[in-house]
């Protein structure tokens, strides 16, 4: 990993561990700051140069996935990641829609401070339009039934229903077909 990419990666923690410090499903991952969660999928992202920003309040973590890639089958987390991670990321990993290129989105996060003010629409504008451009769709889970309504108005819709947490909150996954004639939908 380059200066830049490790650079950028910390920046992007930093603001998805003020983001998701009061989500349910962030305080069911990790009591802690959650640190950990966020920087593998981050760095990937960056390295791919896919870790979108608004200034230093947002951040969007994109993965590109092949029509090939199995993300269960290539979860293979440290000794000392925490158990409930572990188990989330089985649980989202065996629901994740393989067999077709797509763009997943597992971090939105604005500070929040900032929240409700456009910076994710416009994070989330900015990538579909070049996925609508490249004829590519997108997947992600809602964290928060709040968010729900956002991911609505950019194309997305559910798939399936929510995937429980033991014990915990649920995460709604959701997928979004390109659609060249969406427009600007910040």
């Amino acid at each position: 990993m380059t200066s830049v990419q490790r650079s950028e990666t910390e920046r992007a923690v930093a603001i998805l561990t003020e983001a998701f410090a009061g989500d349910p499903v962030g305080r069911w991952l990790v009591p802690g700051d959650g640190a950990e969660i966020f920087a593998p999928p981050a760095a990937e992202s960056a390295a791919v140069g896919e870790l979108a920003f608004a200034g230093n309040d947002a951040v969007a973590v994109w993965l590109p996935v092949s029509a090939e890639r199995r993300v269960v089958e290539e979860f293979d987390p440290p000794e000392d990641v925490p158990e409930r991670v572990r188990i989330f990321v089985e649980l989202i990993a065996a629901r994740h829609p393989s067999g077709r290129a797509h763009l997943y989105l597992p971090f939105l996060g604005v500070r929040p401070e900032q929240q409700g003010r456009g910076l994710g629409g416009r994070l989330l504008a900015d990538r579909l339009a070049r996925a609508d451009a490249e004829a590519l769709p997108a997947y992600l889970e809602a964290s928060s039934p709040r968010n729900v309504p956002l991911y609505e108005r950019h194309g997305f819709r559910p798939t399936g229903d929510p995937i429980h947490l033991p014990d915990g909150p649920s995460v709604l996954p959701m997928w979004r077909e390109p659609n060249p004639s969406q427009g600007d939908l910040r």
